[in-house]
This record gives structure tokens, C-alpha cells and sequence, in this order.
């Protein structure tokens, strides 16, 4: 990353309040954040050239669901981190969630020790 170039991360989740929180807890660690309410707006982004160092990526979503979004953007070329977010308690799903191209998965709700540990790995 540019030294003194602002850290970038996309939430991508259908509920208002998780956007909102996610949003608040990446702002607390410096991070610039922008919201979309799922995975076709965040491909939509990127393909209008924006970039993100951090993607947090909700699995199921309406218009375009989680793991979908994550091989569509790997398919792009995108490769900042992208971390898998979910409320989901079925293992099988999760383990193919991760296996369209996430590089970590965690469970619903994020906690600022979770978020702490992620803005480390942008530095």
C-alpha cells in the first residue's frame, strides 16, 4: 500500500444496522468505509473503477449473494482482502463461501477484536 494513502473498505451487507455498525467500527481504526446493500452494487464499483484494501462480504443477500460476488470479483482480478461475514451456522455453506475466493470467514457480529485484527493486516 501507497505510504499515507488513506485505507479503503467496502461493507456489503443488506441490513441497514450492520452496515451502519461494520461502517463504524472500520471508521475507528482510520479506515475510510463505503456501504452497498449487496453483492451486484459491490461488483458495480469495482468494475467503475473503485478500490478497496478490505471488502466485508455478507453471505446471503438478495440481487446477488455473498460467495457469488466473491468469484465474480476474484474473476475481475480483484485482490484486496475480502472476509466473509455470516450469520449462517451451516459449516458446508461457510466452507464454500470461503472456497469462492474469501480469505477468512468470521460469524455475525463482527466485535472490535475481530476488526482490530483485520485493520492490522492492511498496515
Amino acid at each position: 500500500m501507497e505510504e499515507g494513502r488513506k485505507r479503503r473498505a467496502l461493507v456489503v451487507d443488506d441490513d441497514p444496522l450492520i452496515r451502519r455498525v461494520e461502517g463504524m467500527l472500520l471508521s475507528g481504526y482510520g479506515l475510510e468505509t463505503k456501504a452497498v446493500e449487496n453483492g451486484k452494487e459491490a461488483i458495480d464499483l469495482f468494475v467503475a473503477g473503485k478500490t478497496f484494501d478490505l471488502v466485508l462480504m455478507d453471505m446471503e443477500m438478495p440481487v446477488m449473494n455473498g460467495p457469488e460476488a466473491t468469484r465474480a470479483l476474484r474473476a475481475l482480478g480483484v485482490s484486496c482482502m475480502i472476509v466473509g461475514v455470516t450469520a449462517c451456522g451451516d459449516e458446508a455453506k461457510k466452507a464454500a463461501f470461503v472456497a469462492a475466493g474469501l480469505d477468512s470467514c468470521w460469524d455475525k457480529p463482527l466485535n472490535a477484536r475481530i476488526v482490530d485484527e483485520l485493520a492490522k493486516k492492511l498496515i
